[in-house]
């Protein structure tokens, strides 16, 4: 026992001189604290309560004679006493337990101030024979219930349960050991169990009393002859002997503690074992306070004759026989480390603060001060120990500078594994352990690092610093699983690719994944792959875009799921040094998919790759490398022969093979892309007609200009190439006006050949002959036109001119005698309308023109020599029967004109169809249509009739 250290952990309060008020006069006699209170009974029945500092709040007189026994209750305040009163009588026991309510006082009035005394009982009777208390107990059940146990000097318990204040109360006797006083007591509650200890000089006895009756259990044949037992907080009864303390639960005796010298009193005070031993060699009292986890006295010291010990206010209080008293407080945790820190005692500070539960931080802190002290001391592998045991609380940097020598990396390694363990290392961390892995070349620990986490989770340390670490360190492999694992695709085929170039791996690998992940990494690593494998790339991006076989399973779904896949589109990038393998791709998806919602694109992409001369990555924006492709004015289209022939700078040709086929599939491509059915083609037209300019593509160029219904660039073709046979052909072929061509080709066409400077006499002639056929142009035009070109002779329009010139007279004699016969009906209209006006009509009609029958009055006669019967022609005398109808057909003729004449898109669009418009003109004049102004006035331009007709 004397190897156990002594400490200070404790001190007095008050300054150590306290003492009991005057106020209590008696001899104490027992004492009991709680609810903030200290109470003392006194051996004249006298019963006082303390406040906090042992100042006297108020006393009482709870009995006659003397107060044996008290206990203050801690879930109500009640205080319950045993003690002497006046004997009544002979038969009745002097001995009496009252049960005081704290917190009700006496009425005003009364000649003392006490508390109300609720419940007064005899505690010896008839079948309770009376004897001498030993020792007393009460516990508090469910309020209102009591059970008091009485220990008797004769080995029985009196146990007295119920509520005492109504009287409601039973009582029964337990037999501990004959003859032998019963020393102590000591309740033990766990759960429904309720069990209570019981000490003699010759035994230990525990009784169940939830059982009934209750049940007895012999713990050990040895007691103590004084009053030195108590309960501990772990429901352990502590017994005190000279030899030793002793431990005891219900299933007998637990651990002993050898502290010699005679145990006078006990006591448990926040996991202390207190302890009032009298020392045979020199006749004094030590009170000590022991910490059995620690293995420590906490505080030693020499005192008086003690009578009681309780605690109360978070203090010891220890009353002498003298009245003077004792308090002991214990020092703050603060105060005792620094105590430990002076002497260097740190693993009894670090056992002192997990002992008393201290947190995590405070724990910690200790840690590293040992820690500091062990590494002050060149114990390195100790004071990494304790290192160890501060992560979470203790920032790593401080202990990661310590050992970054390299005589130390092993400590290092060790504290950064741990770190990794519990997860809270960082990416630092992660790099810094495994460079020192691969610096002590450790690939077994390294192994066990990475590999050792084979269970499904997180992983302790962060997953791309640890693959750059390894790569840089050339553990590839190391790299490759934890990226394998993590599902870190990218890192895992960057690591394939770029450090290993195992390719066909790598393409293994992206066959395995999922479509959306192997689209990210195709579309990140395809470069590369598309460099060395390009076959294979393009299976797995034929996959990747297609249904793959997932159409007949899918049923009416496959246009939506087609939708979702990955468009050829997106990959484009990744073929970018690389045209040809690009091609193959697009070609193949464009057989197997026929629907793509991207087949604009595509198509397009396709025409750039088709029609690039040197098979470029396709790019409008700028023009093909080493190809000079300069563009003409006005057109944008270059010199060039469109056939495969030589160019017109003679530097570059068109004889490849290659480009060849490929211009053929592009102009099947631009024509299989536009059906007839659809208004608009399966690519964009203007790029194409770009790239076909810039490319000198002529046969795609001529196709959409044609489909574009844009017949002036298509005869521009050919005009810049000098393609004369192919100018008439085409303009046979687009000016014919009966299968809705343009004849104003063959306009251009003439207007090309008299601009053109050179003898074209053969192709003028035939374009004369379409002209004169269709009636195109007037002779005037066609010399004004032609005679710009200096190489023609009048010879090449001699013979268009003769018929010209015929034709033209023939219609001119035609005019003529339709003007004279016009001239000769006017005359002869005019002498007649002069011949009604001025001369009178006889009228020689003998019948009426409707009957026949003889004429007779009343008679009717017209101006244009009918006459009528009266009654003939009935209400209508104005107009004749018989010229009405022709006249009013002229008048409807005439409102027709008229009202034609306000329809101008009418007017226009017959002067725009007609071939001679000045006709058109002309015939809308001589019929009076067009109205003409005189004199600021509008009038009609047909003659009024007159009133006759």
């Amino acid at each position: 026992m004397y190897q156990w250290r002594k400490f200070d952990f404790f001190e007095e309060k008050y300054g150590g001189k306290s003492t009991i008020p005057e106020e209590v006069s008696g001899n104490i006699t027992c004492c009991s604290s709680g609810r903030g209170k200290v109470v003392i009974g006194c051996d004249d029945g006298a019963v006082s309560l303390l406040d906090r500092g042992l100042k006297f709040n108020f006393g009482f007189q709870a009995h006659s004679s003397s107060v044996l026994f008290l206990q203050q209750l801690k879930q109500r305040n009640f205080l319950v006493t045993v003690g002497e009163d006046e004997q009544v009588s002979a038969q009745q026991s002097a001995v009496c337990l009252k049960v005081f309510d704290l917190d009700k006082m006496e009425p005003e009035g009364t000649s003392s101030t006490s508390p109300d005394c609720i419940g007064i009982l005899r505690v010896f009777t008839s079948q309770f024979p009376e004897a001498k208390i030993t020792s007393f107990l009460v516990l508090e059940e469910a309020p209102p219930i009591l059970l008091i146990a009485i220990g008797l000097d004769n080995g029985c318990i009196y146990c007295i349960k119920g509520d005492i204040a109504r009287e409601r109360i039973t009582r029964f006797k337990l037999q501990v050991d004959n003859q032998c006083s019963v020393m102590g007591l000591g309740f033990r509650v766990d759960g429904q169990a309720l069990q209570l200890f019981a000490v003699t000089p010759n035994s230990v006895i525990l009784f169940s009393l939830q059982n009934q009756p209750p049940k007895r259990q012999f713990l050990d044949n040895i007691g103590c002859s004084t009053n030195s037992v108590a309960m501990s907080d772990r429901l352990e009864l502590i017994i005190g002997r000279p030899e030793a303390v002793y431990f005891y639960e219900v299933d007998g005796r637990g651990p002993c503690w050898a502290f010699e010298g005679e145990k006078k009193l006990l006591g448990w005070f926040r996991g202390y074992l207190l302890c009032v031993i009298a020392d045979q060699r020199n006749s004094k009292n030590i009170f000590n306070v022991y910490d059995l986890k620690n293995r420590l006295i906490a505080h030693s010291l020499v005192v008086k004759e003690v009578s009681h010990m309780f605690c109360e206010w978070g203090n010891i209080i220890l009353v002498m026989t003298d009245k003077s008293v004792l308090c002991i407080g214990e020092k703050d945790m603060e105060s005792k480390l620094d105590m430990l820190f002076k002497k260097n005692l740190y693993t009894v500070a670090i056992n002192l603060v997990q002992s008393q539960q201290a947190d995590a931080a405070a724990t910690a802190e200790v840690l590293r001060k040992y820690g500091d002290h062990l590494y002050s001391k060149q114990d390195y592998d100790e004071a990494m120990s304790q290192y160890i045991l501060t992560i979470g609380h203790l920032e790593p940097s401080y202990v990661i500078q310590k050992f970054l020598d390299a005589q130390r990396i092993y400590n290092l390694t060790n504290y950064l594994e741990k770190l990794h363990e519990k997860g809270f290392a960082s990416k630092d961390h992660t790099t810094l352990l495994l460079n020192c892995y691969t610096k002590l070349k450790d690939v077994e620990k390294l192994n066990m690092f990475i590999k050792g986490e084979d269970g499904v989770g997180e992983h302790k340390f962060d997953v791309e610093t640890a693959i750059r670490v390894c790569r840089a360190a050339n553990y590839h492999e190391h790299a490759m699983y934890v990226a394998k694992k993590a599902g870190k695709h990218e890192l895992y085929l960057k690591i394939l690719l770029e450090d290993l170039g195992r390719y066909d791996e790598a393409l293994q690998y992206i066959s395995s994944l999922d479509p959306s992940q192997a689209g990210v990494t195709v579309k990140e690593y395809g470069k590369i792959l598309i460099e060395h494998k390009p076959m294979e790339t393009i299976d797995i991006l034929l996959r990747l875009c297609t249904e793959d076989g997932e159409s007949s399973k899918r049923g009416a779904s496959s246009s939506m799921y087609m939708s979702m896949l990955p468009s050829p589109v997106d990959f484009l990038n990744i073929f970018v040094h690389h045209p040809q393998s690009l091609m193959d791709f697009l070609e193949k998806y464009t057989n197997k998919v026929k629907d793509s919602p991207a087949q604009v694109e595509i198509h397009n992409t396709l025409l750039e790759l088709y029609l690039s001369y040197d098979l470029n990555f396709p790019s409008i924006s700028q023009l093909n490398d080493g190809v000079d492709l300069r563009l003409r004015s006005g057109s944008g289209l270059p010199k060039a022969e469109y056939n495969g022939e030589v160019t017109a700078d003679g530097k570059d040709t068109y004889k490849g093979k290659d480009v060849l086929e490929r211009r053929e599939k592009g102009l099947r491509l631009l024509k299989t892309a536009w059906p007839s059915e659809l208004e608009h083609p399966l690519y964009d037209v203007d790029l194409a007609i770009i790239l076909c300019e810039m490319n000198a593509f002529k046969e795609g160029l001529l196709y959409l200009y044609e489909k574009l219904k844009l017949y002036k660039e298509v005869i521009a073709c050919y005009t810049q190439a000098h393609d004369h046979e192919g100018l008439i052909a085409c303009c046979k072929r687009l000016g014919d006006s009966g299968k809705g061509g343009d004849p104003s080709l063959w306009v251009d066409l003439l207007k090309y050949f008299g601009e053109l400077g050179e003898d074209c006499s053969k192709e003028v002639k035939e374009v004369l002959t379409y002209i004169e056929r269709d009636d195109i142009l007037p002779p005037i035009v066609v010399l004004q036109t032609l005679s710009r070109n200096p190489c023609l002779t009048l010879s090449v329009i001699k013979d268009y001119i003769a018929r010209k010139l015929e034709q033209e007279s023939k219609l001119i004699e035609g005019d003529r005698r339709a003007i004279e016969n016009y001239q000769e009906d006017t005359l002869a209209m005019r002498k007649e309308i002069h011949d009604l006006r001025t001369n009178a009509r006889i009228f020689q009609l003998s019948k009426c023109t409707a009957c026949t029958f003889t004429l007779d009055l009343p008679a009717v006669h017209f101006m244009c020599m009918h006459s009528f019967h009266q009654r003939c022609l009935g209400d209508n005398e104005k107009e004749c029967p018989e010229c009405a109808p022709e006249y009013r057909a002229v008048m409807e003729m005439k409102r027709g004109l008229e009202q034609n004449s306000k329809d101008q898109d009418r007017f226009f669009q017959q002067v725009k169809s007609s071939k001679d418009g000045f006709s058109v003109i002309a015939e809308y004049f001589g019929k009076g249509v067009i109205s003409k102004t005189i004199n600021g006035t509008v009038r009609s331009g047909s003659a009024s009739s007159s009133s006759g007709f």
